[in-house]
């Protein structure tokens, strides 16, 4: 059973989380098992997310999210600064290589594409825009949990041992804590064949105006198109476009602010 949220709020929105890749569909039954709700309360919040039309149901049939998450995915396209500064430096990128680029959010522990660009017929991918990807493999995730803060990053690598384990960074937490301050002085990860066969990640971070990581810029590419001079050459490209969306991030920000001050 999931815990119970607390206060009304949290747990109409408990009723969102438990929808997934692996369960897309619930039925009445099934969400008070899973989420320890009276049939009333449970009932209410089903009508409160169906007339807002984040869930909807057909007749003897479980319930499922609605057209409302479109609608949102549609105006989240047009006004998500990072997607808005960030597609033309993708293009760039699938520009100068045969590989795929990745924006990246990172939001409540989760790493979520939010934009991508191609320039193969192909794209090797595990992980299109909108399926959350893994936090223990990859260089998307570690070009992350490199810039967060130690009281927030040792919760995540205990969390995810086993996946950094078998990806070679280590047998324990300050084995992977050592490893991730690599990256964090290289200021870029590379990862190889860690979440799709075949393939190398290079990725780097994107920072809001604290220095904290907010999103990762990520290049896909076959490992069988790049030597180690390749990999250099990518890395030095996805490490400068990082920093230009950064930078255009903050230059947002001010903006915005200083129009709010007129």
């Amino acid at each position: 059973m999931t815990k119970a949220a607390g206060n009304s709020l949290e747990k109409v929105l408990a009723v969102l989380e438990v929808f997934s890749e692996d369960r897309l569909e619930w039925t009445p039954e099934e969400l008070m098992e899973e989420l320890g709700y009276s049939r009333p309360t449970l009932y209410r919040y089903l009508k409160t997310l169906k007339e807002a039309g984040l869930l909807t149901s057909m007749p003897n049939t479980g319930f499922t999210l609605g057209p409302k998450v479109v609608e949102m995915d549609y105006l989240m396209r047009k006004s998500d600064r990072l997607i808005i500064n960030g597609s033309a430096h993708l293009r760039n990128l699938t520009s100068k290589y045969s590989c795929t680029a990745l924006l990246v959010r990172w939001y409540g522990n989760r790493l979520l594409c939010v934009d991508s660009d191609t320039s193969t017929r192909n794209p090797l991918s595990s992980y299109p825009r909108g399926r959350p990807m893994p936090l223990g493999r990859g260089a998307i995730a570690r070009s992350i949990m490199a810039f967060l803060p130690r009281r927030h990053l040792v919760p995540l690598v205990e969390r995810t041992m086993d996946d950094l384990r078998a990806v070679g960074l280590g047998n324990s937490v300050e084995d992977v804590m050592e490893q991730l301050k690599k990256v964090r002085k290289a200021g870029v990860s590379v990862a190889y064949g860690e979440v799709t066969p075949g393939v190398v990640g290079i990725a780097a971070p994107v920072f809001d105006a604290g220095r904290s990581p907010v999103a990762s810029v990520c290049v896909t590419i076959a490992g069988n198109l790049v030597d180690g001079a390749a990999i250099e050459r990518i890395a030095a490209d996805v490490k400068a476009t990082a920093r230009i969306v950064s930078e255009s991030l903050l230059r947002g920000r001010a903006e915005s602010d200083e129009n709010k001050s007129h």
